[in-house]
């Protein structure tokens, strides 16, 4: 989907602290200016994808949509930079909309802790030994008993990040799915995760918490000695990406599974 130039008159940029990232918004700013973010029709985000994750959840409800240029480490959600034409870059570039994960954690204190997630939500064990988890899709038992590291829940925007690292599959942005993988699975042996309707509720609950205890993290929330972790996607949030023709991110999820 094309963005109306006329709908992006007013900039606010955001960069991450690193020399090249204030570098590029000293010079961008000289050019274009610097909108207030609340006033701002666009957000331009100068670094890598943390600072764009850091973006997105910060300006989860605005509705404002955010493009990226890459001017830190991993830039697989970024544009390339250029200070010239950014109007007609804007004007030109294609939104992909995504939603985050919700992500709620019933603690060993009794509290319940939400946060939401833009690439995963991952339950990791806080201990020398394996973690044991029982999952749950909607209410039935899908695995009893799940000895590994941690298993994490990912969207199809997270797939390429540490989802792909723990040999979980790349899924298309807009595929109706997440991915559910284990990470370093002990048993059962020959499990190597799912891929489930992105309407789905899974439900994840820790085995011997006390022995085993199994932290859960959100994106970068992090949630100590959870006893149960309840995920689903939230629908009712939008978060609209700007990229670049022929560099959107359906174009960059393609290209990552042909990739060495």
């Amino acid at each position: 989907m094309n963005s109306p130039a006329s709908s992006f008159k007013r900039i606010a940029f955001v960069a991450s602290p690193t020399p090249e990232a204030r570098a590029a918004i000293a010079q961008l700013e000289a050019r274009y200016d610097n909108a207030n973010p609340a006033d701002a029709d666009v957000i331009v985000a100068l670094g890598g994808d943390g600072l764009m994750l850091q973006t997105l959840h910060r300006l989860m409800k605005s509705g404002k949509p955010i493009y990226g240029m890459h001017r830190g480490t991993v830039g697989f959600l970024m544009n390339e930079y250029s200070v010239d034409g950014l109007h007609e870059r804007l004007a030109a570039a294609h939104r992909t909309t995504i939603h985050p994960l919700v992500m709620q954690a019933y603690g060993h204190d009794g509290g319940i802790h939400e946060h939401r997630a833009i690439n995963e939500v991952s339950l990791f064990r806080q201990s020398a030994q394996a973690a044991r988890l029982r999952v749950l899709i909607d209410g039935k038992e899908r695995l009893a008993d799940l000895v590994a590291d941690g298993v994490l829940v990912a969207t199809p925007a997270g797939s390429t990040a540490y989802n792909l690292s723990a040999q979980g599959p790349i899924i298309p942005i807009n595929a109706p799915l997440l991915a559910l993988t284990p990470i370093s699975p002990f048993r059962p042996r020959r499990w190597r995760g799912a891929l489930l309707p992105d309407k789905a509720k899974v439900t994840i609950e820790v085995l011997e918490a006390e022995k085993r205890p199994v932290a859960a993290v959100a994106d970068h929330d992090e949630v100590r000695s959870v006893r149960r972790v309840d995920v689903s996607m939230d629908h009712a949030i939008s978060l609209y990406m700007l990229f670049d023709p022929g560099h959107n991110l359906d174009e960059r999820i393609l290209a990552e599974q042909f990739g060495f």
